[in-house]
């Protein structure tokens, strides 16, 4: 009985996990390259359960098998999915999207970090920034554009007055999975691969690739499961309530 009231204790925080993280993602519905998460679960070894009294037939010497029980679940670890969302255009020359695999390099004070947010803009200095400030690089380092007219090409080459600036540094990953989310779009962490099968779009931005209507389902999900585990550990305190009074009254 309360091994039950542990279950479904578990299945409540798992569930609180999984709710967080669809609500981070509705959140982020409208962020320019935001990766939705999702939370996997992880299952309590199982308990195997045996009939421990005499067996009928003499011969069965070993106790006859009844099932197994599981002892609950836990949140073993939040994953980034990392499929494309869509592209929709702009009118800004300065945004810019992958279509395709490719990470953009921004240099932030902690060191290279890599994002799909090509929302970009241009600081007092006419360097190519990010929302937040943080540089843009290109094969040769920041990239300063000034108060020139740019065209970027498909391979990420740019271009002001038929001349080519600099080329946007763009990186890819073998495992996209070992990326770690910092806040603002960035990632950190993973090896990054030279180069990208992708094209550069000008004038373009990616969008989230969450789903609302998917999340909103997830939440209704989500909601549901607590409630029934709610109900479990109410009953199991009822039980555990009637058995203490039984308890008690034939002392």
């Amino acid at each position: 009985m309360i091994r039950g009231l542990y279950t479904s204790a578990a299945g409540m925080l798992a569930e609180s996990a999984r709710n967080d993280v669809a609500a981070n993602n509705l959140a982020n519905v409208n962020t320019t390259g935001y990766k939705k998460d999702a939370a996997v679960f992880k299952s309590f070894p199982e308990m195997l359960i045996q009939r421990m009294e005499k067996p009928d037939n003499p011969a069965q010497l070993k106790p006859e098998k009844v099932g197994w029980l599981g002892t609950g679940v836990i949140v073993d670890e939040v994953i980034t999915i990392h499929t494309q969302g869509q592209l929709k255009e702009t009118t800004n020359p300065l945004d810019m999207a992958i279509s395709g695999d490719g990470y953009f390099v921004i240099q932030t004070p902690a060191g290279e970090r890599y994002t799909r947010n090509g929302a970009f803009t241009l600081d007092s200095e006419g360097y190519l920034v990010t929302s937040e400030g943080n540089y843009v690089l290109g094969q040769r380092g920041r990239i300063r554009i000034g108060n020139n007219d740019i065209v970027v090409d498909k391979q990420g080459n740019i271009s002001a007055n038929g001349q080519v600036i600099d080329t946007l540094r763009i990186v890819s990953f073998n495992d996209p999975n070992r990326l770690v989310k910092q806040g603002d779009s960035l990632f950190a962490g993973g090896q990054p691969v030279a180069g990208f099968n992708g094209q550069i779009m000008q004038k373009a931005l990616e969008t989230s690739n969450v789903n609302p209507v998917q999340e909103m389902v997830d939440l209704i999900t989500i909601m549901r499961a607590y409630e029934a585990n709610q109900k479990m550990i109410q009953a199991h305190d009822q039980t555990l309530g009637q058995a203490i009074n039984d308890v008690a009254r034939f002392k």
